[in-house]
């Protein structure tokens, strides 16, 4: 019998296990084929819009001070998700280019759909658990994070984003006025670059090169070849070219998430390269109960920023007058980002009405908009 404590713990963390349902799926998927491979973008982004319009926003808070035991059955889906989804991809791999059912277009159609899965949820999961102190943690998002191929992510992150978000000096701060598809190509240069001379700097400080192997470029080389040549033992080039495309696929959705949290959103500048402290009025924040499920709350990025290493669970919800809210969750509004027109007839003005709100006495925007370039219109 299990104690009613537990039995009510475990019960609150059962709409963020739902993700789990997507690996069953995504295998019944590839024995059929065809027009069921939309069944993978269906369940996701657009089950979770609707469900978000059904039933709404969640803004109750739990208590911040709620212990790691109290947490465990939120924790457990997060660990356990890396041998779920390896198993999935690589499967998958096997089995598809072996499947005589499948056409070259099904092929991608279905990769499209694990990358779905990598994306939507491995990355997500990645995040979170990048962020914790424990090493098994973050070697589980480590892993993730090769499985599409994209390890420097957690350098960035960590060493680069937290840091200077809002600011020019974060590759992914998305610009006033920048679409989606100008953005993603220069965030993935420029991202990689900035996490690499991030983890440099931190080695000169301690008086070795950048090659030195404590740089953790090493180990996300050493594990993304390794995933790359598994794809290839089982399934050879084809193998590797699926594999590929589950990557692209994930990465895509993880710009266009990046792209949505702090477009048009800048930090004061202090003057001598300062800027003032990370608040919640910083990131875009997002109260729709069912795509939070989906994201693990994700979508309160407005205290992810404000206190980084908050589990999940405990991330606080902010009204309009401490943080900007979406119009919609992160399924719809990356839909929106994907038609720039589009996307900037619903947010363009929402940066302006934050700019009076929070910063009335800025009456020249022109230096934020030129360090972070391009300038509006």
């Amino acid at each position: 019998m299990i104690p009613a404590a537990q039995l009510a713990k475990w019960q609150s963390a059962v709409p963020f296990w739902m993700s789990l349902l997507l690996v069953p799926l995504i295998f019944w998927v590839a024995t059929v084929g065809g027009w069921w491979l939309l069944i993978l973008p269906l369940s996701t982004w657009w089950l979770f819009s609707m469900l978000d319009a059904a039933i709404g926003l969640n803004t109750e808070n739990a208590d911040p001070e709620t212990g790691d035991d109290d947490l465990f059955w939120y924790r457990f889906v997060t660990l356990i998700w890396f041998p779920l989804q390896a198993a999935a991809i690589f499967s998958l791999i096997f089995y598809a280019t072996r499947a005589p059912h499948l056409s070259g277009i099904e092929l991608v159609g279905l990769f499209m759909g694990v990358g779905i899965l990598s994306g939507t949820i491995g990355i997500t999961y990645a995040h979170e658990l990048m962020h914790q102190k424990s090493k098994l943690e973050r070697g589980m998002g480590d892993l993730l994070m090769a499985s599409v191929l994209y390890c420097h992510f957690r350098s960035e992150h960590l060493l680069v984003h937290h840091r200077y978000v809002g600011t020019g000096k974060d590759p992914v701060t998305a610009r006033y006025n920048e679409g989606f598809h100008r953005f993603f190509p220069r965030v993935l240069r420029q991202s990689l670059v900035s996490s690499f001379k991030a983890e440099a700097a931190m080695l000169a400080r301690k008086g070795k090169p950048w090659w030195d192997f404590g740089n953790p470029f090493w180990k996300y080389a050493g594990l993304q070849g390794a995933l790359l040549l598994l794809a290839f033992l089982l399934g050879g080039w084809a193998g590797v070219a699926l594999f590929a495309v589950q990557a692209f696929t994930a990465i895509w959705q993880l710009e266009l998430t990046n792209y949505v949290e702090h477009y048009g959103l800048t930090r004061r500048h202090l003057g001598d390269g300062k800027y003032e402290h990370v608040q919640p009025r910083h990131s875009w924040n997002a109260a729709h109960r069912a795509s939070n499920w989906l994201l693990i709350n994700l979508q309160r990025h407005s205290d992810h920023h404000y206190k980084p290493d908050r589990r999940f669970p405990l991330l606080q919800n902010y009204g309009e007058d401490e943080a900007p809210q979406l119009p919609a969750g992160y399924p719809v509004m990356t839909a929106a980002a994907m038609i720039p027109p589009l996307w900037k007839k619903i947010m363009n003005p929402r940066v302006r009405a934050w700019r009076q709100q929070y910063y009335p006495d800025i009456e020249d925007w022109h230096p934020y908009n030129k360090a972070l370039n391009p300038a509006p219109r």
